[in-house]
């Protein structure tokens, strides 16, 4: 649905990243594999890193470069949760199923704060991150939170941060009150993926870009997939394409909607304005329905994004599209130089559940909704542990309701931007 490059969007993390970014080699000719992953952002990657350090012989296949798309170039939080919070997940699954998504949850922020350290490479990773209300009305939604928190999910390190406290926080008159998180997190996403890449081919896997899967057919018990240059046969298929997935497989592409989203770093702060504006540090997201989040990077910028277009496309000019709300946020920062702006997209599922399931030997990770950083490997997790034989954590997934968008193709994407119309003046009014 959307062009793919050779190369990376001229994002803060692809401009400042320490060396060239290595470039892998196109798929030519025949391969053999137990499992191939199609899709190189953070769903495909922890999936092929799992199943490679398990034993598997693994390929993955990337149409353009690894982690080109979101896992590239998103807001970098890590945060315990999913875009859709766990009221839907309990509707769904009831509290002890739903219970334990939440903590394979828990456990993803476990592994990912230990997971670079384990493998060699550096993310850039800070600890904090805070749920913030900028409207009276929301405080109640953080203090319900909190208590659900404790009384449903066993998580007591939630705390309550109120109004007269928060300027030690958030240097912004904007903000009421807010939900620190101390295990949830900020981090470099491209430093990630690629790092996730190094390890996946120590443990012996392969990994091919501008290799575009153009088909894939069933053969026997498994699957061939085949690019203009080659072809992938394999017992096991993982489709981690989310966003970009489209015509390769429409039955399950026609359950996620791609969803432009954008935002800009600063130019380099002054240490003591970048101090001021996150005193402690942590990276922060609102509790509006069309949120603004923000952090700080290692080089004393500011980080901010928020805007997002149901249409799919990305503004010509995203600085001049974001700057209102950075201004919004931090009237001290008026008129600040923005050294880069970027946008791509993401994939939203109808209720923002992740949508994660299989079809016999097919496999798929998608419907993350712009909330992907930790729950990619907490789902990598459940499909990893069902190709091993354990199916649990799986059927909590495929138990969700996840229904295709009304319209079809060409009419989804303009009823949702008019539903979604609807919250963002609630978001105002």
């Amino acid at each position: 649905m959307f062009k793919q490059s050779a190369q990376h969007v001229h994002s803060y993390y692809a401009h400042t990243y320490p060396q060239p970014l290595p470039l892998r080699p196109r798929l030519e000719g025949q391969r053999q594999a137990d499992v191939l992953v199609i899709g190189g952002g953070f769903s495909g990657l922890h999936t092929a890193l799992r199943l490679a350090l398990s034993g598997k012989r693994v390929v993955l296949l990337e149409a353009s470069r690894l982690a080109w798309a979101a896992s590239g170039r998103n807001g970098g939080q890590a945060l315990l949760g999913w875009s859709c919070d766990m009221a839907p997940l309990e509707r769904g699954l009831g509290l002890t199923r739903a219970r334990e998504l939440w903590d394979s949850m828990v456990w993803a922020s476990e592994e990912l704060r230990d997971l670079p350290a384990r493998h060699g490479f550096d993310v850039d990773y800070r600890l904090g991150s805070l749920w913030a209300a900028v409207r009276e009305n929301r405080v109640e939604q953080l203090r319900e939170a909190r208590r659900e928190a404790r009384s449903k999910w066993g998580d007591d390190q939630v705390r309550f941060i109120a109004g007269d406290e928060l300027q030690q926080w958030i240097g912004s008159p904007r903000y009421r009150a807010a939900l620190l998180d101390p295990r949830g997190a900020h981090l470099n996403p491209l430093k990630l993926a690629q790092g996730l890449a190094s390890a996946i081919e120590q443990a012996g896997g392969q990994l091919f870009e501008q290799s575009q899967v153009l088909s894939y057919r069933r053969q026997g018990e498994g699957f061939v997939a085949r690019t203009d240059l080659g072809e992938v046969s394999c017992d096991v298929l993982v489709l981690a394409c989310n966003a970009y997935l489209d015509g390769l497989d429409r039955r399950i592409s026609s359950r996620v909607l791609p969803v432009g989203s954008y935002q800009v770093a600063t130019q380099a702060l002054e240490p003591a304005l970048a101090q001021s504006l996150l005193p402690q540090n942590s990276c922060v997201i609102d509790n509006q329905f069309v949120p603004d989040y923000f952090r700080l990077t290692p080089d004393h910028r500011l980080l901010f994004g928020g805007g997002c277009t149901y249409l799919g496309g990305i503004p010509n000019d995203v600085a001049r599209a974001t700057r209102p709300y950075l201004e919004r946020a931090f009237p001290q920062l008026k008129g600040v130089v923005l050294d880069y702006a970027w946008g791509g997209h993401i994939d939203i599922s109808m209720k923002r559940t992740p949508d994660v399931g299989r079809q016999g030997h097919c496999y798929w990770l998608q419907g993350f909704s712009g909330h992907g950083v930790l729950p990619t490997l907490a789902a990598a997790r459940a499909v990893t542990d069902a190709i091993d034989g354990d199916q649990r954590l799986l059927n909590h997934y495929q138990a969700l309701d996840n229904p295709r968008f009304p319209g079809g193709r060409w009419l989804a994407a303009p009823l949702e931007a008019a539903g979604k119309a609807w919250y963002r003046l609630r978001d105002v009014i």
